[in-house]
């Protein structure tokens, strides 16, 4: 803690560097600041750079680890880099993961200040959800002349924190008159309007898109909007400081916006467009990142926030290792007993997160981030199947060696990165819904097909034409729908539980598996040691 400590610079010093104005800033300390959102169109020479990853381990596999360490290791070459980070929930920190900063020499810091609610932007969507909530239900308390079904509000509160017990409420709205319904809560990450948020280009689109989220329906199966509720001015006042980015620093010295936080597995899983885009306006190269693996955040990256932000990303950073790949090839993650016959098995999680990659037609390296307890047999048998496949590749010792450890990726990005090719979607929008979930699940998981429950046949039926993304909610540890289920060398089909609509988003959300939009906090929690 005390070398990070003296390794902090006054965030007005970092942010001189890329030549932003005192004027465009507002100051949270001398360390965190937020900066004014640049949403014009990036100049053409300007480069976007999209990181993702093999299906991870439930610690990760140190894929934002490689993200800020390219950026150091640009910066280091002499290249204006700016890398564009998720802001971390509450929920994993507290939970599982523990944080989100990178690790070893490749931080973004204040690290408590990051992992605990940053600048506030979390508890104004929160905030801004809560109270969508709130007028619902005020709304039919004092007499609802919306004639609103109680049995058919969708809207949900949502809390930044993994709390299993809230996913099924009975609100009740009037004890009196024993006017109440059946909800619950959903975390922060997996609320529409932080998807909403952070898809948006500007800030008329995202009144727009607020304006449309649809929260119940009528006693005549009309639907009901947040426009009826005539609320949009006060939601945006909330969240009027949570839209400019958030200004941190890398353990390096260098520019980190982050901004947003979507999960990956229950939503779309990538950082703001407001963040993106003044990255790319201000710095020659942007690092963003996606989250989880390939099939998930880097498919949604690419099928919804490069459809709807016009951008082109020029290189995919594929991050794996060895004690990933080994886990892929059924080994518990606890152990290191097995052979190498695990590891090759492990390889198809590889292989078809590669075919993920070439699906999206876009230049990409492998990069394989390395551990202490990595044989140098394993290198080897990784390397040589890279090889022979002829797929540019990198070793990284990030954690370690922090700007060094990233030297020999940095150079080759740059030797990559001028290709001209346009980007690839896995499905088209306009096509019908059962298509487009197919195309995902057939391209991007290796499934053979989709099966669906009774429940989410009669949602396809209604939904079938609906002109909007898809935005599949799965495990990410595997390409299954069953988190247990990590190999999968045997045909597979994704049961699909659900299809949820979020008309604001214009997504349609596809439960598949077993999934929740609440997380629940496993028996060891990080909370209890820290």
């Amino acid at each position: 803690m005390v070398i990070i400590l003296d390794a902090m610079k006054p965030i007005v010093n970092i942010l001189k560097k890329y030549h932003i104005s005192k004027n465009d800033t507002v100051s949270y300390g001398s360390y965190l600041a937020k900066i004014k959102p640049i949403l014009s169109k990036p100049k053409k020479n300007h480069k976007l750079i999209l990181v993702t990853a093999t299906s991870p381990t439930p610690a990760g596999e140190g894929k934002t680890t490689v993200s800020i360490g390219l950026n150091d290791a640009l910066n280091h070459l002499g290249k204006q880099s700016i890398v564009t980070l998720r802001e971390p929930s509450m929920g994993p920190v507290f939970g599982v993961k523990g944080g989100a900063n990178g690790g070893g020499k490749a931080q973004v810091i204040p690290k408590d200040d990051i992992d605990l609610h940053l600048t506030g932007d979390f508890h104004a969507i929160t905030a801004a959800n809560n109270l969508i909530a709130a007028c619902i239900d005020n709304h039919i308390y004092w007499g609802n002349q919306l004639k609103i079904d109680l049995n058919k509000i969708i809207w949900k509160r949502v809390l930044d924190v993994n709390d299993r017990s809230l996913r099924n409420i009975e609100i009740v709205i009037d004890a009196i008159k024993k006017t109440k319904y059946y909800s619950g809560f959903d975390i922060t990450a997996a609320s529409e309007l932080m998807a909403i948020f952070c898809i948006a280009n500007n800030e008329q689109e995202l009144i727009q898109r607020i304006n449309n989220i649809i929260v119940a329906y009528t006693t005549n199966d009309q639907p009901v909007y947040v426009k009826d509720l005539h609320i949009t001015g006060a939601i945006m006042k909330i969240l009027q400081n949570a839209l400019w980015p958030n200004a941190v620093q890398t353990l390096a010295g260098n520019l980190a916006l982050i901004h947003g936080g979507p999960f990956a597995n229950i939503a779309h899983g990538c950082n703001s467009l407001f963040a993106t885009k003044t990255a790319m306006n201000i710095s020659e190269y942007t690092i963003t990142e996606a989250g989880f693996g390939s099939d998930l955040g880097a498919e949604k990256f690419v099928d919804i926030v490069c459809d709807n932000g016009q951008l082109n990303p020029n290189l995919i950073v594929l991050v794996t290792s060895i004690r990933s790949l080994k886990m892929h090839g059924g080994e518990d993650n606890k152990t290191n007993l097995s052979g190498n016959h695990r590891l090759v098995l492990g390889m198809n999680n590889l292989k078809q997160h590669i075919k993920n990659i070439k699906n999206f037609n876009l230049p990409f390296i492998v990069v394989i981030n390395q551990f202490d307890t990595d044989k140098q047999t394993e290198l080897k048998i990784l390397k040589d199947f890279l090889e022979e496949n002829k797929i540019q590749y990198s070793f990284t010792t990030l954690f370690k060696k922090g700007v060094s450890g990233a030297m020999d990726l940095a150079k080759k990005v740059l030797s990559l990165i001028d290709s001209k090719e346009e980007i690839k979607f896995i499905y088209k929008r306009n096509d019908k819904l059962d298509n487009k979930i197919h195309q995902i699940v057939t391209k991007c998981y290796g499934a053979l097909g989709v099966e669906y429950s009774t429940k989410a046949q009669n949602q396809m039926k209604k939904l079938i034409n609906t002109k909007a993304w898809v935005c599949m909610a799965k495990t990410p540890l595997t390409f299954h729908d069953n988190s247990k289920e990590l190999i999968t060398d045997k045909p597979f089909k994704i049961f699909i539980k659900d299809l949820i609509l979020a008309n604001g988003a214009n997504f349609i959300i596809v439960m598949a598996g077993n999934i929740f939009r609440m997380p629940g906090l496993p028996k060891n929690p990080a909370a209890c040691n820290m």
